[in-house]
């Protein structure tokens, strides 16, 4: 962790919060004039220092060789995100205000009251770290691999687009690659110096959306202690990357048109305008166009943002391209975990492209991670593969027939539980059903054997896709999903925690689940020990 930088010329000051903050597991290093915390920062820009860069820096205001306040004008020059606390025993509004007019984090009198000094410093510890995560720019962030002709195109546009820094658009499906796309444009673009600021604008509540964008003054509204930076002002210079913007509420889509418009944005709470000179890259995995016809985006926010429009490839598009993602995928969880690659069979190879992706390139990793912990030998073969894809037929030569036998061994049913130590996953019998609803149903008593869930589930899904039907995936996706989780909660008793575990998904995700299916279910969790 980053040290807590400490400047004072009073060492019984040093001494007292030195050892406040390591009781706090916090690091520390002290210095004893402005001077010195000056050359600490310029060895470190230079790279000529071993130390670590400081997560926040505390200063008197009034020492020998410099004030404070000059301090803070000349670190905010060289770490311009950097929190700096500045603490003084000569409490008068001057000071007060003209550390705050430089850009102090928080002004501490002496004496001090230590555990809201450490209460203080914790909270200044909490925003650098959200200023290194929200500037950072990973040095190497994973690779755009693909030979697919879609995928080819995506390239061709970003080399293109290199010299400009022009508003994009990128549509494309959950887990496609769309915020590596938004690096790449950024990595190959005149803004490239400047810090790449991602924000996922559905993961962040409504209340809070406006201050995480356009940042807040001191006493906007309750809580707000400090002054604080949006994600405009983070990435000055650089990229914004405005993720799900499709979620964005409506009443926030005005003010994201009025700086895409001029340029200027206003803190919460703030009076002066603030200049924004950010490139804003925006993504979404939804109908933009149908937003707007419903009524739920602007349609001048639309034209705004669709500048440039990128349409990235689902992964079952590009079937072409999962052999080489594997090995790359393969490679990169073995360097994670620090053990020997694992290679994959042919076989199995053309297994996982059999597979539909719903979740894409992210799903694929996923899966890469999984083989790397539970396929128990150094080749992967077909049978090490996961359930979810083991639960897709292999197509039979030359092609697969309705009610044909499987060519695989037939994975285990999908409310099977797996034991956790389990090296290779069970083969089990298959399910047997005549019609989806009995599919997704508990088995009937005396039912007689007919087709295999798979082969009914296709039944299904031709009948629809005969009669016209649309959204034909969502359907039968709602009702799989539908009746396994609920297998799983009766299963469990209702404890969904359990019930999340068992199937390998999280208690976010299950519950989630629950609400956007619409279930109604208990949650017994609260109820169990």
């Amino acid at each position: 962790m980053k040290p807590i930088w400490i400047v004072d010329d009073d060492p019984s000051i040093r001494f007292v919060l030195e050892k406040a903050l390591a009781r706090e597991h916090l690091p520390t290093r002290s210095f004893t004039n402005p001077r010195e915390v000056l050359d600490a920062l310029t060895e470190l820009g230079a790279g000529t220092s071993d130390q670590p860069a400081p997560q926040v820096l505390v200063s008197d205001i009034r020492m020998p060789g410099g004030t404070g306040l000059q301090l803070l004008e000349k670190v905010h020059a060289l770490q311009p995100g950097l929190p700096v606390i500045i603490m003084t025993a000569y409490s008068d509004l001057d000071s007060a205000v003209s550390a705050f007019q430089r850009g102090a984090f928080e002004y501490l009198p002496k004496p001090f009251d230590l555990p809201k000094a450490v209460e203080l410093i914790h909270r200044a510890v909490q925003e650098s770290q959200r200023e290194d995560v929200a500037q950072d720019s990973p040095a190497a962030t994973a690779e755009m691999l693909g030979q697919a002709s879609a995928m080819q195109d995506v390239f061709r546009a970003i080399g293109r687009l290199s010299q400009s820094q022009v508003t994009v658009l990128i549509t494309g499906e959950s887990g496609s690659g769309k915020e590596l796309v938004a690096r790449a444009l950024h990595k190959h673009s005149p803004c490239a110096g400047g810090p790449f600021v991602a924000i996922n604008t559905a993961a962040i509540p409504k209340d809070l959306l406006e201050s995480e964008l356009f940042g807040h003054e001191r006493g906007a509204f309750t809580g707000a202690q400090t002054q604080r930076r949006g994600r405009f002002e983070q990435a000055e210079g650089g990229t914004l990357f405005l993720d799900e913007i499709g979620d964005m509420p409506f009443d926030l889509q005005t003010r994201l048109l009025r700086v895409l418009s001029d340029g200027h944005f206003y803190r919460v709470g703030g009076h002066s305008a603030v200049k924004a000179h950010v490139r804003v890259i925006a993504a979404t995995h939804q109908d933009l166009e149908r937003r707007v016809q419903d009524g739920a985006f602007r349609e001048d926010l639309f034209h705004r943002l669709n500048v440039i429009r990128l349409r990235l490839p689902a992964l079952r598009e590009r079937p072409e391209d999962v052999p080489m993602l594997t090995r790359h995928f393969l490679q990169q969880s073995a360097r994670q975990l620090g053990v020997e690659p694992k290679r994959i069979a042919d076989a199995a190879l053309a297994r996982l492209a059999q597979f539909g992706f719903p979740g894409n390139v992210r799903q694929l990793e996923n899966i890469c991670h999984w083989l790397t912990v539970m396929a128990p030998a150094q080749v992967i073969s077909v049978q090490d593969l996961p359930p979810e894809v083991l639960a897709v037929p292999a197509p039979c030569a030359p092609q697969a027939l309705p009610g044909s036998a499987p060519a695989a061994p037939e994975p285990p049913p999908a409310d099977a539980a797996v034991p956790p130590d389990a090296a290779v996953v069970p083969v089990r019998a298959p399910l047997r059903s005549t019609t989806l609803d009995a599919v997704l149903s508990p088995q009937r008593e005396g039912a007689a054997p007919a087709d295999t869930w798979e082969d009914a589930l296709a039944a299904q899904a031709q009948t629809l896709l005969g009669t016209g039907q649309e959204a034909v995936w969502d359907t039968l996706t709602r009702r799989f999903e539908s009746r396994l989780i609920r297998t799983a909660l009766a299963a469990t008793h209702g404890r969904r925690m359990e019930a999340a575990q068992r199937l390998g998904i999280g208690r976010n995700t299950i519950t989630r689940k629950i609400q956007e299916l619409g279930l109604d279910v208990q949650d017994d969790d609260k109820n169990s020990l």
